[in-house]
């Protein structure tokens, strides 16, 4: 029975030490730490590793997370200074550099970096009308980033980065938006339409321009070369005549020639007859009455036949202008009883 009773106190004396022992021993993870009050008052913070502590009379708190944190806020309802509510969703990094601040300066240092943040959002954007807040989030930020920091340094806290995930305005301030978006690029298609237009019709100008430029070019550059031609042909014409120095019956005679080809005419009503027919047609039959003399090329190769077929033409000349001017006559006597001027003769 002694035996026993001896046994179960070793066994509960093993056991109580071995619970000191374990008690005594704190491992921290790296990155961590947590902090130690000795009878009630903080004594020191322990260290990632292996820490030793008086058991019963050391108390260790829990662990604290010494790592960047990221903290999501809900959306909070914001006022503007154009008295719009919007609900403005911020996001929050922060990092523990002082566990004991942490942990005896502010009982719960999330809720109040929190609550900080929400006034300080408030502030910052009630001084801004709701154009400016949605384009000014960086400013907002940095503001932010500024007023946190200096405010949780005291609470052994470092705020890296305060970024708005999302700001929405009413759903009637959305539907506005989107109109105006809308008209805007409406109107932005409206003008690139009309400058498009513009330009085509400038282009278009320009190349009508252009065109009647070149095409006046071009036809003053065909009538130059037209008169010019026309000139060097009347220029080679009298240049031939006056080499060969024709006579008058040469003259007479084509002047016979042409007096069928003016009667001739489709939109001929009315043709003049001058009053050197009658000396041109003498002067023909003089020059074939007459004896010609033989000219050089005519003594060089002479030819009867040649001879014959050019009396023959004058011939054929002169009697289709005594036939035109026989005609001519009639014509006249039939349409008027008054005597025909001795110098013109008209017919239909």
């Amino acid at each position: 029975m002694e035996a026993s009773a001896f046994l179960i106190a070793g066994l509960l004396v093993a056991l109580f030490a071995v619970f000191t022992v374990l008690r005594a021993v704190r491992i921290v993870p790296q990155a961590r730490a947590r902090n130690v009050e000795r009878l009630g008052r903080y004594h020191r913070t322990l260290k990632p590793g292996l820490n030793v502590v008086i058991p019963y009379i050391d108390r260790v708190h829990p662990v604290i997370d010494l790592r960047e944190q990221v903290v999501s806020f809900r959306p909070q309802p914001v006022i503007t200074e154009d008295n719009l509510v919007v609900e403005i969703d911020t996001v929050l990094y922060f990092q523990v550099t002082d566990p004991r601040a942490a942990f005896y300066e502010i009982a719960n240092f999330l809720q109040a970096v929190e609550q900080l943040t929400v006034t300080t959002l408030r502030n910052v954007v009630g001084s801004m009308d709701l154009e400016r807040t949605l384009t000014s989030r960086d400013t907002i930020n940095n503001q932010l980033r500024g007023v946190l920091d200096e405010a949780t340094g005291k609470w052994g806290l470092r705020v890296n980065r305060v970024e708005i995930k999302a700001i929405d305005p009413p759903q009637s301030i959305k539907d506005a938006m989107q109109k105006q978006m809308r008209a805007e690029r409406d109107k932005r298609a409206a003008i690139l339409g009309a400058e498009g237009q513009r330009q085509s019709q400038i282009l278009t100008a320009e190349g009508d321009k252009q065109s009647a430029v070149l095409r006046a070019e071009g036809n003053r550059t065909a009538e130059i070369l037209k008169a010019e031609g026309q000139s060097r042909a009347i220029d080679e014409v009298f240049q031939a005549v006056h080499r060969n120095d024709p006579d008058p019956k040469l003259l007479a005679y084509q002047y016979l020639q042409m007096l069928p080809q003016l009667a001739q005419g489709s939109g001929s009503t009315l043709w003049v007859i001058p009053s050197e027919v009658t000396s041109a047609l003498q002067g023909v039959s003089r020059a074939f009455s007459e004896v010609l003399p033989q000219s050089s090329a005519t003594r060089e190769s002479p030819s009867d036949d040649r001879a014959a077929q050019v009396a023959d033409d004058a011939a054929q000349a002169a009697k289709a202008a005594a036939e035109a001017l026989a005609d001519a006559a009639k014509a006249d006597g039939a349409a008027s009883s008054t005597p025909a001027d001795p110098h013109f003769a008209g017919g239909r």
